[in-house]
Protein backbone atom coordinates (compact mmCIF):
# COMPACT_ATOMS: atom_id res chain seq x y z
CA UNK A 1 0.00 0.00 0.00
CA UNK A 2 0.86 3.65 -0.94
CA UNK A 3 2.55 5.27 2.14
CA UNK A 4 0.28 8.41 1.42
CA UNK A 5 -2.42 5.59 2.11
CA UNK A 6 -0.58 4.26 5.37
CA UNK A 7 -0.27 7.70 6.59
CA UNK A 8 -4.09 8.73 6.56
CA UNK A 9 -5.09 5.50 8.04
CA UNK A 10 -2.40 6.35 10.62
CA UNK A 11 -3.47 9.71 11.24
CA UNK A 12 -7.30 8.34 11.79
CA UNK A 13 -6.37 5.90 14.63
CA UNK A 14 -3.58 7.26 16.62
CA UNK A 15 -4.65 10.86 16.84
CA UNK A 16 -8.35 11.43 15.76
CA UNK A 17 -10.05 9.35 17.93
CA UNK A 18 -9.71 10.12 21.08
CA UNK A 19 -9.62 14.02 19.94
CA UNK A 20 -12.78 13.57 18.43
CA UNK A 21 -13.92 11.97 22.25
CA UNK A 22 -12.85 15.30 24.10
CA UNK A 23 -14.02 17.80 21.30
CA UNK A 24 -17.64 16.79 20.86
CA UNK A 25 -17.60 16.35 24.75
CA UNK A 26 -17.07 19.96 24.66
CA UNK A 27 -19.46 20.65 22.20
CA UNK A 28 -21.96 19.23 24.71
CA UNK A 29 -21.23 20.94 27.48
CA UNK A 30 -20.98 24.33 25.33
CA UNK A 31 -23.94 24.04 23.40
CA UNK A 32 -25.80 23.72 26.93
CA UNK A 33 -23.48 27.33 27.51
CA UNK A 34 -21.38 26.02 30.02
CA UNK A 35 -17.39 26.59 29.32
CA UNK A 36 -15.23 23.79 30.78
CA UNK A 37 -11.83 24.32 30.62
CA UNK A 38 -10.54 21.56 32.07
CA UNK A 39 -10.14 19.31 29.64
CA UNK A 40 -6.52 19.43 29.36
CA UNK A 41 -6.12 18.21 32.70
CA UNK A 42 -9.48 15.54 32.88
CA UNK A 43 -7.67 13.86 30.25
CA UNK A 44 -4.51 13.32 31.76
CA UNK A 45 -5.95 12.30 35.22
CA UNK A 46 -8.60 9.95 33.09
CA UNK A 47 -5.60 8.62 31.77
CA UNK A 48 -3.50 7.51 34.65
CA UNK A 49 -6.97 6.19 36.14
CA UNK A 50 -7.98 4.13 33.13
CA UNK A 51 -4.42 2.47 32.80
CA UNK A 52 -4.56 1.70 36.71
CA UNK A 53 -7.84 0.30 37.04
CA UNK A 54 -7.30 -1.87 33.93
CA UNK A 55 -3.70 -2.64 35.35
CA UNK A 56 -5.62 -3.58 38.29
CA UNK A 57 -8.59 -5.82 36.71
CA UNK A 58 -6.73 -7.36 33.83
CA UNK A 59 -9.33 -5.51 31.32
CA UNK A 60 -9.27 -2.42 29.64
CA UNK A 61 -13.61 -2.33 29.63
CA UNK A 62 -13.39 -1.89 33.81
CA UNK A 63 -10.03 1.19 32.80
CA UNK A 64 -12.59 2.67 30.11
CA UNK A 65 -15.30 3.03 32.74
CA UNK A 66 -13.07 4.07 35.68
CA UNK A 67 -11.91 6.94 32.55
CA UNK A 68 -15.30 7.95 32.17
CA UNK A 69 -16.45 8.05 36.04
CA UNK A 70 -13.16 10.49 36.54
CA UNK A 71 -14.21 12.69 33.78
CA UNK A 72 -17.87 13.23 35.27
CA UNK A 73 -16.49 13.73 38.60
CA UNK A 74 -14.32 17.00 37.55
CA UNK A 75 -17.09 17.68 35.42
CA UNK A 76 -19.70 17.96 38.44
CA UNK A 77 -17.18 19.83 40.31
CA UNK A 78 -17.20 22.44 37.52
CA UNK A 79 -21.49 22.10 37.25
CA UNK A 80 -21.71 22.50 41.13
CA UNK A 81 -19.20 25.52 41.49
CA UNK A 82 -19.47 27.12 38.04
CA UNK A 83 -23.13 26.79 37.00
CA UNK A 84 -24.94 26.25 40.98
CA UNK A 85 -23.12 28.52 43.00
CA UNK A 86 -22.79 30.82 40.05
CA UNK A 87 -18.69 31.39 40.24
CA UNK A 88 -16.72 31.83 37.28
CA UNK A 89 -16.87 28.67 35.04
CA UNK A 90 -12.92 30.15 33.17
CA UNK A 91 -11.57 30.43 36.72
CA UNK A 92 -12.84 26.63 37.86
CA UNK A 93 -11.68 25.21 34.56
CA UNK A 94 -8.42 26.48 34.89
CA UNK A 95 -7.94 25.34 38.67
CA UNK A 96 -9.14 21.94 37.87
CA UNK A 97 -6.87 21.61 34.71
CA UNK A 98 -4.11 22.09 37.08
CA UNK A 99 -5.07 20.27 40.05
CA UNK A 100 -6.07 17.48 37.79
CA UNK A 101 -2.58 17.43 36.16
CA UNK A 102 -0.66 17.10 38.88
CA UNK A 103 -2.63 14.79 40.65
CA UNK A 104 -2.49 12.29 37.25
CA UNK A 105 1.47 12.64 37.84
CA UNK A 106 1.18 12.18 41.53
CA UNK A 107 -1.12 9.67 42.04
CA UNK A 108 -0.28 7.24 39.25
CA UNK A 109 3.49 7.70 40.10
CA UNK A 110 3.83 3.78 40.55
CA UNK A 111 2.67 2.86 37.69
CA UNK A 112 4.80 5.22 35.44
CA UNK A 113 6.90 3.00 32.53
CA UNK A 114 5.06 -0.24 33.40
CA UNK A 115 3.23 -2.61 31.32
CA UNK A 116 0.01 -2.92 31.06
CA UNK A 117 -3.08 -4.74 29.27
CA UNK A 118 -4.13 -2.48 26.17
CA UNK A 119 -6.61 -2.78 23.43
CA UNK A 120 -5.55 -3.87 20.19
CA UNK A 121 -6.80 -3.86 16.34
CA UNK A 122 -10.13 -5.75 15.49
CA UNK A 123 -10.05 -5.45 11.82
CA UNK A 124 -13.38 -6.16 10.45
CA UNK A 125 -13.80 -9.17 8.59
CA UNK A 126 -14.46 -8.87 4.90
CA UNK A 127 -13.59 -4.80 4.98
CA UNK A 128 -10.58 -4.61 6.75
CA UNK A 129 -9.03 -6.11 3.21
CA UNK A 130 -10.74 -3.41 1.11
CA UNK A 131 -7.61 -1.51 -0.80
CA UNK A 132 -7.16 2.13 0.67
CA UNK A 133 -10.63 2.50 2.19
CA UNK A 134 -10.16 -1.05 4.56
CA UNK A 135 -7.13 0.02 6.19
CA UNK A 136 -8.31 3.44 7.05
CA UNK A 137 -12.34 2.51 7.82
CA UNK A 138 -12.27 -1.32 9.12
CA UNK A 139 -8.61 -1.71 10.74
CA UNK A 140 -8.58 0.11 14.09
CA UNK A 141 -9.49 -1.00 17.42
CA UNK A 142 -12.97 -0.78 18.64
CA UNK A 143 -12.17 3.28 19.61
CA UNK A 144 -11.94 4.47 16.45
CA UNK A 145 -14.89 2.49 15.47
CA UNK A 146 -17.16 4.28 18.54
CA UNK A 147 -15.57 7.40 17.09
CA UNK A 148 -16.88 7.15 13.73
CA UNK A 149 -20.32 5.99 15.30
CA UNK A 150 -20.51 9.19 17.72
CA UNK A 151 -20.17 11.77 15.25
CA UNK A 152 -23.60 10.83 13.73
CA UNK A 153 -25.59 9.97 16.57
CA UNK A 154 -24.43 13.42 18.04
CA UNK A 155 -25.39 15.56 15.13
CA UNK A 156 -28.92 13.80 15.24
CA UNK A 157 -29.55 14.26 18.99
CA UNK A 158 -28.54 18.06 18.90
CA UNK A 159 -30.57 19.03 16.08
CA UNK A 160 -33.22 16.08 15.68
CA UNK A 161 -34.62 15.55 18.92
CA UNK A 162 -36.65 17.24 21.63
CA UNK A 163 -34.06 16.67 24.43
CA UNK A 164 -31.42 18.07 22.02
CA UNK A 165 -33.86 21.44 20.95
CA UNK A 166 -34.02 21.81 24.76
CA UNK A 167 -30.21 21.66 25.12
CA UNK A 168 -29.84 24.29 22.24
CA UNK A 169 -32.57 26.87 23.73
CA UNK A 170 -30.41 26.33 27.35
CA UNK A 171 -27.19 27.64 25.82
CA UNK A 172 -29.41 30.47 24.05
CA UNK A 173 -31.51 31.65 26.35
CA UNK A 174 -31.32 30.27 29.66
CA UNK A 175 -34.02 32.97 31.07
CA UNK A 176 -36.74 32.33 28.90
CA UNK A 177 -36.07 28.55 29.32
CA UNK A 178 -36.73 29.18 33.05
CA UNK A 179 -39.92 30.88 32.06
CA UNK A 180 -41.09 28.25 29.53
CA UNK A 181 -40.84 25.58 32.87
CA UNK A 182 -37.23 24.17 31.89
CA UNK A 183 -34.94 24.06 34.59
CA UNK A 184 -31.76 25.57 33.02
CA UNK A 185 -29.09 24.95 35.83
CA UNK A 186 -30.01 21.29 35.63
CA UNK A 187 -29.76 20.80 32.04
CA UNK A 188 -26.67 22.73 31.73
CA UNK A 189 -25.25 20.49 34.83
CA UNK A 190 -26.25 17.18 33.08
CA UNK A 191 -25.03 17.96 29.88
CA UNK A 192 -21.69 19.28 31.84
CA UNK A 193 -21.48 15.77 33.11
CA UNK A 194 -21.91 14.09 29.93
CA UNK A 195 -19.37 16.06 27.90
CA UNK A 196 -16.98 15.21 30.52
CA UNK A 197 -17.68 11.56 30.65
CA UNK A 198 -16.52 11.47 27.04
CA UNK A 199 -13.71 13.61 27.35
CA UNK A 200 -12.68 11.03 30.45
CA UNK A 201 -13.12 8.22 27.41
CA UNK A 202 -10.45 10.15 25.38
CA UNK A 203 -7.48 10.21 27.98
CA UNK A 204 -8.33 6.38 28.80
CA UNK A 205 -8.23 6.28 24.64
CA UNK A 206 -4.47 7.35 24.65
CA UNK A 207 -2.99 5.62 27.85
CA UNK A 208 -5.13 1.99 26.99
CA UNK A 209 -5.10 2.00 22.96
CA UNK A 210 -3.28 4.67 20.86
CA UNK A 211 -0.24 5.67 23.44
CA UNK A 212 -0.41 2.28 25.89
CA UNK A 213 1.21 3.32 29.07
CA UNK A 214 1.41 5.70 31.44
CA UNK A 215 4.19 8.11 32.25
CA UNK A 216 5.18 11.56 32.33
CA UNK A 217 5.08 12.81 30.14
CA UNK A 218 2.07 10.88 28.94
CA UNK A 219 2.21 11.79 25.45
CA UNK A 220 -1.73 13.56 25.34
CA UNK A 221 -0.45 16.84 27.14
CA UNK A 222 -1.96 19.88 25.42
CA UNK A 223 -4.76 17.68 23.24
CA UNK A 224 -7.56 19.35 25.63
CA UNK A 225 -6.52 23.13 24.88
CA UNK A 226 -6.67 21.79 21.02
CA UNK A 227 -10.08 20.03 21.66
CA UNK A 228 -11.35 23.86 22.79
CA UNK A 229 -9.47 25.31 19.86
CA UNK A 230 -11.67 22.61 17.73
CA UNK A 231 -15.01 23.90 19.10
CA UNK A 232 -14.32 27.40 17.93
CA UNK A 233 -13.02 25.65 14.56
CA UNK A 234 -15.90 23.69 13.76
CA UNK A 235 -18.71 26.29 14.74
CA UNK A 236 -20.07 24.24 17.74
CA UNK A 237 -21.08 21.70 15.18
CA UNK A 238 -20.61 18.46 15.52
CA UNK A 239 -19.82 17.10 12.19
CA UNK A 240 -17.43 20.37 11.73
CA UNK A 241 -15.58 20.02 15.09
CA UNK A 242 -14.75 16.20 14.04
CA UNK A 243 -13.42 17.47 10.47
CA UNK A 244 -11.51 19.82 12.21
CA UNK A 245 -10.04 17.01 14.62
CA UNK A 246 -8.97 14.47 11.56
CA UNK A 247 -7.62 17.88 9.92
CA UNK A 248 -5.09 18.05 13.01
CA UNK A 249 -4.65 14.29 13.43
CA UNK A 250 -3.23 14.17 9.68
CA UNK A 251 -1.15 17.41 10.51
CA UNK A 252 0.53 15.60 13.25
CA UNK A 253 1.05 12.44 11.31
CA UNK A 254 2.46 14.51 7.87
CA UNK A 255 4.96 15.65 10.25
CA UNK A 256 6.57 11.61 10.29
CA UNK A 257 6.23 11.54 6.51
CA UNK A 258 8.21 15.56 6.08
CA UNK A 259 11.17 14.47 8.44
CA UNK A 260 11.75 11.98 6.13
CA UNK A 261 11.56 14.05 3.04
CA UNK A 262 13.58 16.95 5.23
CA UNK A 263 15.86 15.03 6.82
CA UNK A 264 17.83 17.97 7.89
CA UNK A 265 14.98 20.12 9.17
CA UNK A 266 14.78 19.51 13.53
CA UNK A 267 11.83 17.20 13.89
CA UNK A 268 10.56 19.33 16.81
CA UNK A 269 9.51 22.25 14.08
CA UNK A 270 7.29 19.15 12.52
CA UNK A 271 5.71 18.08 15.74
CA UNK A 272 4.75 21.56 16.78
CA UNK A 273 3.84 22.76 13.48
CA UNK A 274 0.04 21.66 13.70
CA UNK A 275 -0.57 24.00 16.62
CA UNK A 276 0.50 27.43 14.88
CA UNK A 277 -1.34 26.19 12.00
CA UNK A 278 -4.79 25.18 13.64
CA UNK A 279 -3.99 29.09 15.08
CA UNK A 280 -3.40 30.39 12.05
CA UNK A 281 -6.89 28.58 10.82
CA UNK A 282 -8.87 30.12 13.87
CA UNK A 283 -7.82 33.91 13.08
CA UNK A 284 -8.72 33.04 9.34
CA UNK A 285 -12.12 31.81 10.47
CA UNK A 286 -12.73 35.44 12.07
CA UNK A 287 -11.60 37.20 9.52
CA UNK A 288 -14.03 35.94 6.87
CA UNK A 289 -16.61 36.43 9.46
CA UNK A 290 -16.39 40.23 7.68
CA UNK A 291 -15.01 39.51 4.55
CA UNK A 292 -17.99 37.68 2.09
CA UNK A 293 -16.96 38.48 -1.07
CA UNK A 294 -14.32 36.32 -2.04
CA UNK A 295 -14.61 32.57 -3.10
CA UNK A 296 -11.71 31.94 -0.08
CA UNK A 297 -13.88 33.30 2.27
CA UNK A 298 -16.94 31.79 1.66
CA UNK A 299 -15.08 28.09 2.14
CA UNK A 300 -13.70 29.50 5.48
CA UNK A 301 -17.40 30.87 6.26
CA UNK A 302 -18.48 26.91 5.92
CA UNK A 303 -16.31 26.38 9.24
CA UNK A 304 -17.39 29.52 11.65
CA UNK A 305 -20.38 29.62 13.35
CA UNK A 306 -21.77 31.52 15.87
CA UNK A 307 -21.46 30.65 19.71
CA UNK A 308 -24.57 30.24 21.99
CA UNK A 309 -25.07 33.44 23.21
CA UNK A 310 -25.38 32.35 26.58
CA UNK A 311 -21.88 30.57 26.58
CA UNK A 312 -20.25 31.03 30.15
CA UNK A 313 -22.77 33.30 31.27
CA UNK A 314 -24.35 32.48 34.90
CA UNK A 315 -28.39 32.02 34.83
CA UNK A 316 -29.64 33.45 37.83
CA UNK A 317 -33.64 31.18 38.99
CA UNK A 318 -34.33 34.37 41.49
Amino acid sequence: MDISFSMLAAGVAATSAPLIFAALGETLTEKAGVINLSLDGTILLSAMTGFVTASATGSVWPGFAAAAVTGMVVSLILAIIGVWLGQSQVAVGFALTFLCRDLAYFLGSDYSRTPGPQLLASPVPGLADIPFIGPIFFNHSYVVYASFCIIPLLWYFIFHTKQGLILRAVGENPDGCWARGIRPKTTQALYTVLGGALTGLSGAAYSLAIKPGWGRPQGCEGIGWIALALVIFGGWHPVRVAFGAYIFGMLQMSGILLQEIFPTIPSQIFQVAPFPLMIFTLVLIHFSRNVRNTKSSRLLALLSGTPPLALGRTHDQE
